[in-house]
């Protein structure tokens, strides 16, 4: 198939390419660095599919040009699909393809570099041994055995942050509307939301981006929760209120704030805006507070996790050429 690949690095373009050649039948794949919007979905003119990213804009306006285009299948490479206008590609019949899970164990992994980087202050602690400040005044932290954790959302990459945090000696609760009994076994507990909220050290999420999700953590939450608590979101933007959240650093009721996603990161995140002024003033108040730690949505970030988003979005694309559906395919049902 003839592909159109928006959003893309170098990074992208080398395990794509790798992928597609071990494929056995390879497909055409023409990058563009630009993100996809209106503007830039003319470009698909001439393809039969689009290959994009968590932050290209999918909505109706877009999916209409792409339509017009000819375009047949969106095939997402990542899991997250909140940004695509599901109702809009069924009428338009675009069939939509994402990648269901990489590697739970990356995403896992960087949520709880966040809590350990935040508790030790880490980041502070480089940049002044780098001054020849070794000073240990404001890097005091606390040890993680005994402390209680709770996880919000127990997928395959919440059950991984249970399991590293069991290892710490946390003890452990989780929140979720479908339980998994692999929780128990780790020695895990389910409670409700709320009983999560007012008994935990940590909050860790890791639920999907839904209507019922959707600012999950405001003003009400934080308000709910232990004073000093640490906040860490590897999951979604838009599952946390960041103005709630700045509130709650203020107050102190939030102790420290670790994040890999952000509600508006679209114009900021997988760019180089060094040289430029940003311009999202609540994201410019979250960076000016000494106990809150941001990483550019990099959680995802690693040889296996990128090795095997590549491959399953090529086997997206060859299963739709061979069979007109993809393997992974996203549907209206699934926002159920």
């Amino acid at each position: 198939m003839k592909v159109v690949v928006f959003s893309t690095r170098p990074y992208d373009r080398t395990f794509l390419e790798e992928a597609n050649r071990l494929a056995g039948s390879p497909h055409e794949l023409t990058f563009f660095d630009t993100r996809l919007t209106a503007h830039s979905a003319h470009f698909a003119q001439g393809f039969e599919a689009v290959c994009a990213f968590v932050n290209d804009a999918l909505g109706k306006p877009e999916l209409e040009i792409l339509a017009r285009h000819g375009i047949r299948l969106v095939a997402l490479r990542c899991s997250g699909f909140n940004n695509v206008d599901l109702e809009a590609a069924a009428r338009l019949k675009i069939a939509l393809a994402r990648v269901p899970a990489y590697s739970p164990d990356a995403i896992a992994e960087h949520a709880v570099a966040l809590m350990l980087a935040l508790n030790r202050r880490i980041h502070k602690a480089y940049a002044r041994v780098r001054e020849g400040n070794f000073a240990l005044d404001g890097l005091l932290g606390f040890d993680m055995r005994g402390k209680t954790a709770g996880i919000v959302g127990t997928g395959r990459i919440g059950l991984n942050v249970a399991r590293i945090l069991k290892g710490f000696g946390c003890e452990v609760l989780a929140s979720d509307p479908s339980p998994n009994p692999e929780l128990a076994q780790l020695g895990g507990e389910y409670t409700s939301f709320d009983d999560l909220l007012g008994r935990c050290d940590i909050i860790s999420l890791h639920c999907p981006l839904t209507p019922a999700t959707h600012h999950l953590i405001g003003r009400g939450a934080i308000a709910r929760m232990k004073p000093g608590v640490m906040l860490i979101n590897t999951s979604r933007g838009a599952v946390m209120d960041a103005r709630a959240v700045i509130a709650g650093l203020k107050s102190g009721k939030v102790g420290n704030v670790g994040l890999d996603v952000y509600e508006e990161e679209g114009d900021l995140f997988f760019e180089n805006l060094s040289d430029t002024v940003i311009r999202d003033d609540v994201f410019v108040r979250l960076m000016t507070f000494p106990n809150v730690l941001i990483t550019g949505h990099q959680g995802f970030f690693t040889r296996e996790a990128m090795t095997a988003i590549a491959e399953t979005t090529v086997a997206n694309l060859s299963a739709f050429e061979a069979h007109g559906a993809p393997l992974h395919a996203v549907s209206v049902a699934l926002l159920a």
